[in-house]
């Protein structure tokens, strides 16, 4: 009997055009026609880069990835210099739902071990109805809504998984639930997320994310006292863009002024100046040494950029700077991480490496904490 260590076979699948609608305040991507309109408007697909970055962890592994042709994931392998085995046919520039469905089953059926999946809530939803319930899987995170448990918290971090498994290395494998929310209602300031299953993943908790806590914020009184603070701190003739969330919107609410729950608004001198904002209309409108970027935090899941609010673009991150950056939390939010570090996955890492560190949050009136920003 040889005793030639097997190769790890790896199942390779990208949802091409996953994240088209978050840099253009579309709120999502599912459709053709949303997507179209999302091009439209000048987005960039980011998922085949996303996917690149989680690959690059693989180099110099035993591993064998099998994908299917062109941007479903042949492209991103290649250039992250390895040689898949590519099966199956598609049609080129005009993928659906229902290719991401017959290729998973594809790949299933080509005896991989893992399925390594980039996307959103909505490719996790395809995934789910393709494949048995007990084959492992785990998501690159690409999508602009990702409410999920089967997603890494970042790119790399996938990476860092699956590199466990084809070292060998003892990783539990876990149920995580699949959620995702009605795009319309979204648009319309709604969140309706629902449950669509389960899906067995690795269960690396630094790196694999929580299901996005639902609900609002109870904790009124505490909200209005993070509001007066921030209202207080604003300085005169600085821009400030307001990100998208609960938090947020309660600064909003203590200003008199419309808010967008689900997207990013641009105010000046305590007056509005822009609603719902694109990443390119906040690039325009971004005013050199005084612009400051207010954000929360994610619910359950700690992350600060790159989960809902890509208007925030690394160009625009970059541009305003660490310093300019405004975190708000109650510390009941805080305390649902359990001590997990806060995260960036902005889709420039080297951006997210020079996030890292502690940042203030301001957690009440007159009251802040120091808190880690991870480094995945």
């Amino acid at each position: 009997m040889s005793d030639k260590k097997r190769i790890f076979k790896l199942g390779l699948l990208i949802n091409p055009l996953a994240g088209l609608g978050g840099s253009v305040a579309l709120k999502g991507s599912d459709g053709i026609e949303t997507a179209r309109k999302a091009l439209a408007l000048g987005a960039e697909p980011k998922a085949q880069l996303r996917t690149h970055a989680a690959l690059s962890v693989l180099k110099g592994l035993d591993v064998e990835i099998v994908t299917f042709p062109a941007e479903m994931g042949e492209t991103a392998a290649r250039h992250a210099g390895f040689e898949p085995l590519v099966i199956g046919t598609i049609k080129t520039g005009h993928t659906t739902a229902e290719d991401t469905e017959k290729a998973a089953l594809a790949l299933y059926k080509a005896g991989v071990d893992l399925m390594l999946f980039a996307g959103g809530d909505g490719t996790a939803r395809n995934i789910c109805y393709a494949l048995p319930e007990q084959f492992p899987v785990l998501g690159i995170p690409a999508g602009v809504k990702i409410h999920s448990g089967v997603y890494a918290v970042t790119p790399k971090a996938a990476g860092e998984i699956v590199a466990m498994l084809i070292r060998g290395e003892l990783v539990t494998l876990g149920d995580q639930e699949v959620r995702d929310i009605d795009e319309a209602e979204f648009r319309e300031g709604r969140v309706k997320a629902k449950y669509y299953g389960e899906l067995l993943v690795p269960q690396e908790h630094r790196y694999l994310q929580n299901v996005k806590s639902g609900g609002k914020e109870v904790e009124e009184l505490v909200l209005t006292d993070i509001a007066a603070d921030l209202i207080e701190r604003m300085e005169a003739g600085t821009r400030y863009i307001m990100g998208s969330g609960t938090t947020v919107q309660a600064v909003m609410e203590e200003l008199g002024l419309p808010n967008t729950l689900l997207g990013v608004d641009l105010i000046e001198d305590q007056t509005l100046i822009a609603s719902d904002c694109t990443a390119q209309e906040l690039l325009d409108k971004t005013v050199d040494g005084r612009t400051k970027v207010v954000i929360t935090i994610i619910g359950g899941q700690g992350h600060i950029l790159g989960r809902g609010n890509q208007q925030l673009s690394p160009e625009l991150i970059w541009q305003v700077g660490k310093d300019n950056l405004i975190v708000i939390a109650t510390k009941t939010k805080l305390a649902e991480l359990q001590g997990r570090p806060l995260i960036v996955d902005s889709g420039d890492p080297k951006l997210d490496k020079a996030l890292a560190g502690v940042i203030p949050v301001i957690t009440g009136y007159h009251d802040s904490v120091l808190y880690r920003i991870a480094e995945i």
